[in-house]
């Protein structure tokens, strides 16, 4: 069933509006970035995580914990309340005695618990997970620009990887501005995000070039907005259909609620991009180029011809 039928809508002549939106969210995410910058876990930052669920008749609470770990000079430490008795404690890289200190004072003053992970990741290791993560993401560009210049042109493939470029911007200027910690899932969710973004604008893409085809002689602009149009109640109905699940596993999914709120965020901004910015900037793209080179070939118009001489005859003296 279509939820949208028919519709009309000229996103090109909106499309400075688009830009504005994308340009203040992208702005107030940078800011973020700039001014308190991300909230590295400890995949990346290194450190010690510990997993505890305390038993059922002990409530307890975020403050508790924060107590006792602060009578061991560990206030600082990020603690993550994943139900009514479990939960995560991010602390700096420990030695085996600290780590049996501090389950020792939590079974003192709390009461019993059952410890179900316990992860440590040192400095280098992190640093170089860094890298990787950034390798990653760019390797993914890299051939996202190549698939798309063989399926379609290159001025897709500029179109596409800006429309990703800002998908990627707002998430991760969110992350920065909720201080959700930066962690191998979420970069996954980054590059499934990148993946999900790239399906629609492709199925956008497709329809444009089909209407290219058929409509020789109708202004570029009016072929941008009938294909999205043509495409919207599809894209539209993916994107319900897949944030149904996603919004079940960020209520309920534990530990992988942050995942979930990434993939959340990045499919609402994907779908925009997709409708909003993708096509527009095509159009702006391809404006652009056949503007030059009408310009190009008007200045090779007015370019006199020179007359051309025939070469002087060199006389040899004898």
């Amino acid at each position: 069933m279509d939820l949208i039928k028919n519709t009309d809508i000229k996103f090109v002549s909106r499309k400075k509006v688009f830009y504005l939106i994308s340009g203040l969210i992208i702005l107030i995410g940078i800011i973020s970035l700039l001014g308190q910058g991300f909230n590295f876990g400890i995949d990346f930052a290194g450190g010690t995580l510990i997993q505890l669920d305390f038993e059922e008749q002990v409530n307890v609470t975020v403050a508790e914990i924060r107590n006792v770990l602060a009578d061991i000079n560990l206030a600082s430490s990020t603690i993550q309340s994943l139900s009514n008795n479990e939960f995560i404690i991010r602390i700096a890289q420990i030695e085996l005695q600290e780590r049996e200190k501090i389950f020792a004072s939590l079974q003192e003053r709390i009461g019993p618990f059952q410890v179900l992970r316990i992860e440590m990741v040192g400095p280098i290791i992190g640093q170089a997970l860094k890298r990787l993560a950034f390798l990653a993401i760019i390797f993914a560009f890299i051939g996202i620009i190549v698939y798309i210049t063989i399926r379609f042109q290159f001025s897709y493939a500029l179109a596409s990887i800006i429309a990703l470029g800002h998908d990627v911007l707002v998430a991760l200027g969110i992350l920065s501005i909720v201080r959700k910690e930066i962690t191998i899932p979420i970069i996954a969710a980054i590059l499934t995000i990148v993946g999900y973004s790239l399906n629609n604008t492709i199925v956008i893409f497709d329809r444009l070039r089909e209407n290219l085809k058929l409509k020789l002689r109708s202004p570029l602009a009016e072929i941008v907005d009938l294909s999205i149009n043509q495409s919207l109640s599809r894209t539209i109905n993916t994107a319900l259909t897949t944030l149904l699940p996603i919004l079940a596993l960020y209520f309920f999914g534990g530990t992988l609620s942050d995942f979930a709120f990434v993939l959340l965020v990045g499919i609402t901004v994907g779908t925009y991009s997709s409708i909003c910015i993708a096509g527009p900037m095509l159009w702006d793209i391809k404006s652009k180029t056949q503007k030059t080179k009408k310009n190009i070939n008007q200045v090779r118009k007015n370019v006199p011809e020179q007359a051309v001489k025939p070469p002087k005859k060199r006389i040899v003296k004898k």
